[in-house]
């Protein structure tokens, strides 16, 4: 896997519907964004690192903090066509083998990911797309409908995403026995793939869930799943999730600056 080239892009768009400019909110003394830029900064396996943007608010605080960022269209409807675009506009990009697509409100991934993505796709070659979700702990996550849940079948293929508790039951509940996975906002691509999606039509069950993963699936694709393990809270989604958390992002600024002081 050493010889691929893995470009990590960030989509970080401005209007979010539940949570407007949340990217530049502060949290432990930081933008969100950057927050999540500096835990990227650590994943080991990517050739490169850019932030993708349609706003010039974030574009300029990119920026200012040191990071590579891009200008993109405001007419992108997912993340995943802000990603096509950027490779699609630039050279620089154009030669990636994989591209991952790294949620700019997940400040908390774990930095070995990159790599376990990009092995699912290097040892299944009719894969066109890796994922990766963890176990779902919390009884208040289940229903949360912020939370998306993942089913695989038994070779870790993706069966469905959605933002209801699956599987349920006849209870419509948690069922003692039955795993849950919470799925994680990390997408890897094939880079041929990925100009693909952009041409592909949306579908009822990706409109439905408004998960843009599920068009992937509803056009027959296959879509790999690494499970990870339980991490508590890592995405901001909510104005609430802010208090939920800051005490990580605390100790990764404490665990940054601590690195930076110790003489190599």
């Amino acid at each position: 896997m050493t010889h691929l080239k893995v470009v990590g892009i960030i989509p970080a768009r401005y209007g979010s519907t539940r949570f407007p400019g949340k990217m530049l909110v502060e949290i432990a003394g930081k933008s969100l964004i950057q927050h999540t830029w500096e835990n990227a900064q650590t994943f080991q396996g990517l050739s490169d690192l850019v932030i993708a943007t349609d706003d010039w608010r974030i574009f300029n605080h990119v920026n200012d903090f040191g990071a590579k960022a891009v200008m993109t269209s405001p007419d992108c409807p997912t993340g995943t066509d802000r990603l096509a675009e950027v490779v699609r506009e630039h050279t620089a990009y154009q030669d990636a083998d994989i591209v991952v697509n790294i949620q700019g409100d997940d400040p908390g991934l774990p930095g070995d990911v990159i790599q376990a993505l990009t092995a699912l796709l290097t040892d299944d070659p009719n894969a066109v797309m890796a994922t990766a979700a963890s176990p779902l702990t919390q009884e208040e996550e289940a229903h949360d409908p912020s939370v998306v849940k993942c089913v695989t079948d038994l070779k870790g293929n993706a069966l469905y995403f959605s933002r209801a508790l699956i599987p349920a039951g006849h209870s419509l509940s948690p069922q003692a026995g039955v795993s849950y996975y919470r799925h994680l906002g990390i997408y890897a691509y094939r880079r041929d793939f990925l100009q693909h999606y952009a041409q592909l039509e949306k579908t009822p069950l990706q409109l439905a869930e408004d998960l843009e993963q599920l068009k992937i699936l509803e056009h027959g694709y296959r879509i790999k799943v690494k499970i990870v393990p339980e991490m508590g809270v890592i995405g901001v989604n909510l104005p609430e999730d802010i208090a939920k958390i800051e005490p990580m992002l605390c100790a990764q600024n404490s665990s940054l600056s601590l690195a930076e002081s110790v003489p190599h």
